[in-house]
């Protein structure tokens, strides 16, 4: 019988790790996304869209597709489903594989301030700036939205809905994006203070780059724990030399 991995999608490295398993022979390769982008993207192999229902409902699936192994490369701030994989793949005796891209690290220059969570990135935003470049993603915006006097300039890739600080300009834009864009972008709109996840990765680091020319402090929000006993391969070659040492596929 082919083996079957269920890749929990929604990254870059999900969608590589994705092409490179359904390239090996007989391996059955299911990507699971979580919907919240209408226009996600081709993928190599199978896909499903949806939520499981917790852990017991992922833990149901994994039995009734045969599944031989789960790999979570989900965004490093999806904690929940992050933990249901942990669960799921416990209840089930299932190797678990934990993708995720280093996080960033400031250089000499860098003014970060880090913080553990939104609310907290939003108790100290007015001590250090009024005109605001937030890209936290279009999901946490209620943490902000109690915040009057500042105005923001929010990215995401698809229009946020409220609630959201009164004073907000939207930009809709996909990554990568490049220092002289964001270093452009950061003049145009006056910003004094950058408020990002600490996502990894190149795709939306040229920001941190642009603010540093700019001696812009900048509200980093620290990852959320891994699950206990969970540590995280790097990168694909690295979750994919995981799987192999496992036996799986």
């Amino acid at each position: 019988m082919s083996p079957h991995v269920l890749v929990l999608g929604g990254t870059t490295e999900a969608r590589a790790l994705a092409g490179e398993l359904s390239a090996r022979p007989g391996t059955r390769v299911t990507t699971s996304l979580a919907g919240r982008v209408r226009r996600p993207g081709v993928v190599a192999g199978e896909l499903r869209v949806g939520g499981f229902g917790g852990a017991e409902g992922l833990a149901d699936w994994l039995r009734e597709q045969r599944v031989d192994a789960v790999v979570d490369a989900t965004h490093p701030f999806a904690e929940t489903i992050t933990a249901n994989a942990a669960g799921a793949a416990a209840a089930t005796g299932l190797p678990l594989v934990v993708l995720r891209r280093p996080g960033w690290q400031p250089g000499p220059r860098d003014v970060w301030h880090p913080v553990p969570s939104l609310d907290a990135a939003a108790g100290l935003l007015p001590r250090l700036g009024h005109r605001v470049f937030l890209t936290t993603g279009r999901l946490g915006l209620a943490a902000f939205a109690h915040l009057t006097k500042p105005r923001f300039v929010v990215r995401s890739v698809e229009p946020p809905e409220p609630p959201m600080p009164p004073h907000t300009h939207v930009l809709l834009a996909r990554g990568p994006f490049t220092v002289a864009g964001e270093t452009a972008l950061l003049r145009e709109h006056r910003v004094d203070v950058l408020v990002t996840k600490d996502s990894g990765g190149a795709a939306t680091a040229a920001k941190l780059t642009a603010a540093r020319d700019l001696g812009l402090p900048v509200v980093v929000v620290r990852r959320p724990p891994l699950p206990d006993g969970v540590t995280a391969a790097g990168d694909v070659p690295a979750a994919l030399s995981r799987l192999d040492a496992l036996g799986r596929p």
